[in-house]
């Protein structure tokens, strides 16, 4: 896991690098041919990177207490203040011309590259931590290679969990960002619009990551329930839209969206904490594991979706 967390942190680096460098070499005409392609490829190493560093993380937070799986998804909501509070720094403060976006970007990229570089750091020191090498020793000393036998055998004694994050993440991924960014408009607000709105998810995810902090729903079946009835947001959303006049104004629409930010927060902590403790030890690192891989199928199910709803 200790190689997995390295090559994933340096795969981020490069592929930040990489669009880094084809922006301030734009001004050549091979680079300018080859910019999309490059971007595209910084995209790929960027993916590749999340899910080694994702799957590596939390199917070693499966192992320990559940509130280390807690706060690894609290982290991830934490992130999405930082780069909200950014933004809202950046728009302030610098002009909206292709020069000011510029610098926008770039300031996103080094702030990120910094945090990259101290997750590094941090993740081979954890390796000293007491709690990590007493849990460590509970593990069997076997071949840790995992077949795709066991993999789906897991897969099939999580089912419901794992349908309950997909589900979660298809919903979430095919109103936000998209449906916000692009369908929603504000004559008080104007362009501060999303990025306000954007804030308000981010913050109503974090808020629901950190409730289990304090109290985790103890019935799995309980939250593939509620997971499930986030369904509901898709006709709320569109009555919003399409709705009565009223239902289109700022604040019904950021209630709405603290909403699907906090049920997302809130029911992705509980099944990620519950899910690997429901399985033998042995098995709760690869049910994690088994769990981060049916959040990307959400990811990436959630993204068409919303594509579509664009369009």
């Amino acid at each position: 896991m200790r190689m997995r967390m390295n090559l994933g942190f340096s795969m981020f680096v490069m592929s930040l690098t990489i669009t880094s460098v084809v922006d301030w070499t734009s001004g050549s005409t091979k680079i300018k041919e080859r910019s999309c392609g490059l971007t595209v490829a910084a995209v790929v190493i960027c993916g590749l990177a999340d899910g080694l560093v994702a799957g590596s993380l939390i199917g070693s937070a499966g192992k320990l207490p559940r509130q280390y799986m807690q706060a690894v998804f609290a982290g991830t909501a934490s992130s999405g203040i930082i780069i909200s509070i950014l933004r809202i720094i950046t728009k302030a403060s610098l002009p909206q011309t292709p020069k000011g976006l510029q610098i926008s970007a770039h300031l996103y990229f080094m702030a990120a590259t910094i945090f990259l570089l101290c997750c590094i750091v941090l993740s081979n020191l954890q390796y000293k931590l007491p709690v990590m090498q007493h849990y460590q020793q509970m593990l069997p000393q076997e071949n840790t290679l995992c077949s795709g036998t066991k993999f789906w055998a897991v897969a099939g004694q999580i089912k419901g969990p794992a349908f309950g994050i997909f589900i979660i993440y298809v919903v979430t991924l095919s109103i936000f960002p998209g449906f916000i960014a692009e369908d929603l408009e504000s004559k008080v607000m104007k362009d501060w619009y999303p990025i306000l709105l954007i804030t308000v998810y981010n913050f109503a995810d974090l808020l629901g990551k950190s409730l289990t902090a304090f109290h985790v729903l103890q019935s799995i079946t309980k939250a593939i329930w509620a997971s499930t009835a986030r369904l509901l947001f898709y006709p709320l959303f569109i009555v919003c839209l399409h709705g009565p006049k009223w239902l289109k104004t700022e604040v019904p629409m950021m209630v709405l969206t603290f909403l699907l930010g906090f049920t997302n927060g809130y029911f992705t902590s509980v099944l990620m904490i519950l899910t690997p403790k429901s399985v033998p030890f042995s098995e709760s690192e690869l049910s994690a594991i088994v769990m981060t891989v049916f959040l990307g199928f959400g990811l990436v199910g959630g993204s068409v979706l919303g594509w579509f709803w664009i369009l």
